[in-house]
């Protein structure tokens, strides 16, 4: 079977070694963008489940390992509230101690938000493959792009005559490095502003969650407009915490 003269079999068999490496090159990127989404998108959406246990359900319960549970594992939002109870109990048994000179808000605040600030941390894993393959990739298919017609001109140079067959090769070359190097970029670029804007989300989710539990440890209930708009009584969401008790 003849192979066409101006498809990718033919770029892959006729092109050199520059062209070769710059066609792996984009795979590897586009390979990675694509893991990196994929990956992060599930991510995001197993953490808007959590963002919604806490939302609701760690605040249906009467305790906060039962609250703590309902959370499950491995997610941030059990993270933030593990260490505010761990924080609660450190500064309940080392009363007394030159950290006292901090109150107990303080002392939660800070906690909380160092919880929060690694969980945004972690958050980032990946981005900045997705921001690296959408900004580059581009360049690396011009470059390409140029090395296909340098390719053209020496077919010129050489045969003497512009004729279509003398440059029909390389510059097909150079158009599909053009095609591949936007073909890699595109989904990295849409795919990191998509997660970009899931991670916001989780975010603010996280600080509101926070901002909830100071509360709950600080005053023993959430704040009132919470327990307004969620219908939850006070009774109901100080049984989550007892600070003598953590």
């Amino acid at each position: 079977m003849e192979v066409s003269p101006y498809g990718l079999e033919a770029l892959w068999l006729q092109g050199d070694i520059v062209i070769k490496f710059v066609a792996v090159l984009l795979v590897v990127m586009s390979i990675s963008s694509w893991y990196v989404i994929l990956t992060k998108a599930i991510q995001i959406i197993r953490l808007q489940r959590a963002a919604r246990a806490a939302g609701h359900q760690f605040w249906d319960t009467t305790n906060l390992p039962e609250g703590i549970a309902t959370l499950g594992t491995e997610n941030p939002f059990a993270d933030v509230a593990q260490a505010g109870v761990v924080s609660m109990r450190h500064h309940t048994a080392h009363s007394g101690h030159l950290h006292d000179q901090l109150s107990t808000s303080d002392w939660v605040t800070l906690s909380l938000r160092q919880a929060i600030d690694e969980a945004s941390g972690k958050l980032q894993t990946g981005m900045a493959v997705l921001a690296s393959v959408g900004s580059t990739a581009p360049f690396v298919g011009l470059f390409g792009t140029v090395w296909g017609i340098y390719h053209a001109l020496v077919a010129i140079g050489t045969s003497g005559q512009a004729s279509i067959d003398k440059v029909a090769g390389p510059v097909g070359e150079s158009l599909i490095m053009t095609a591949l190097g936007l073909a890699v970029a595109i989904p990295a670029t849409f795919g990191y502003n998509a997660l970009v804007r899931g991670n916001k989300t989780i975010i603010a989710k996280l600080n509101k969650f926070g901002f909830d539990l100071h509360a709950l440890f600080v005053t023993g209930a959430r704040t009132d407009a919470n327990k307004i708009i969620n219908g939850t009584s006070t009774e109901a969401t100080s049984k989550l915490v007892a600070v003598k008790g953590l």
